[in-house]
């Protein structure tokens, strides 16, 4: 009985303690490692997908990154992809800056001093950076839109294709802190913890410097995230000529060179008019 009368005791002391605000409560550490737990139970994977659309020596690549988190919690978020070009490829830094003009995409080179004539053996990898823009057709999207080239490659000995591998891209995010609305509180008397962006304690595992827009020069520190691909890499088959063709080629070009001058010096004199 008297056991039984300790045990209710002490049940009412804890109510009227936390009613009153008289309980002490939880450890910081384990209150942090606690919702930092809530948090990553929560946590839905980033998926990217990478197209190439078009057909032919000019295509587009087109980047598709999805977010299992609301809107509301990405709402003051900003994407940035970082995409390694291979040398069997080139972006068109005039065309990107004429896109840039007609507002249709937001993409800007990083490397400078390459040939965009120059064949893929003479060429080197190149880096862009593609400001993502919102899905409209999907709450919880991005989306970043690259024109991409063919470079002219040499002559295979038996397969009449080559390989280009565009490797996935690097996702930087970048979360303005002071403009959020979605900023979730915990406080435990003493103890105030903020957590910030639950999307960033999830899958961010780096920072990265780069430019905060394409319309000033500020640095931001941006967040490198992890994602799931649905491709590992997209792979590119170019149309490339034989070398056993060399001979051919080159002596049909030859003929019809000599054809065509032929034609023009005989049109040149029946038809010109020459003074002295």
């Amino acid at each position: 009985m008297a056991t039984r009368v300790a045990a209710v005791r002490a049940v009412a002391w804890l109510l009227l303690g936390a009613a009153t605000g008289l309980t002490r409560g939880p450890p910081a550490a384990f209150t942090a490692a606690r919702s930092d737990a809530g948090i990553r139970a929560t946590c839905s994977e980033i998926i990217l997908r990478q197209e190439v659309l078009k057909d032919g020596f000019h295509r587009d690549l087109l980047i598709k990154v999805k977010f299992g988190e609301s809107i509301e919690d990405l709402q003051t978020c900003r994407l940035l992809i970082k995409q390694d070009i291979p040398a069997g490829l080139y972006v068109d830094p005039y065309e990107l800056a004429s896109l840039r003009e007609r507002n249709i995409t937001e993409a800007v080179m990083v490397s400078e001093n390459f040939d965009i004539e120059a064949p893929n053996y003479l060429s080197k990898e190149s880096e862009v950076l593609i400001y993502a823009r919102r899905d409209s057709q999907c709450i919880d999207c991005f989306q970043a839109f690259l024109p991409v080239h063919y470079r002219y490659h040499r002559p295979h000995s038996q397969d009449g294709e080559a390989s280009i591998v565009v490797n996935q891209p690097d996702l930087l995010m970048f979360c303005d802190q002071a403009a959020s609305r979605s900023m979730i509180r915990f406080r435990f008397d003493s103890f105030d913890k903020t957590i910030e962006f639950p999307i960033l304690k999830c899958w961010a595992h780096s920072e990265v410097v780069a430019p905060c827009a394409l319309e000033n020069e500020d640095i931001c520190q941006w967040n490198k995230m992890k994602y799931k691909s649905v491709y590992k890499n997209v792979i590119l088959q170019v149309p490339v000529g034989l070398t056993v063709h060399t001979s051919l080629v080159c002596s049909v070009t030859l003929l019809i060179t000599i054809l065509c001058s032929t034609l023009i010096l005989v049109a040149v004199f029946k038809y010109g008019h020459f003074s002295l």
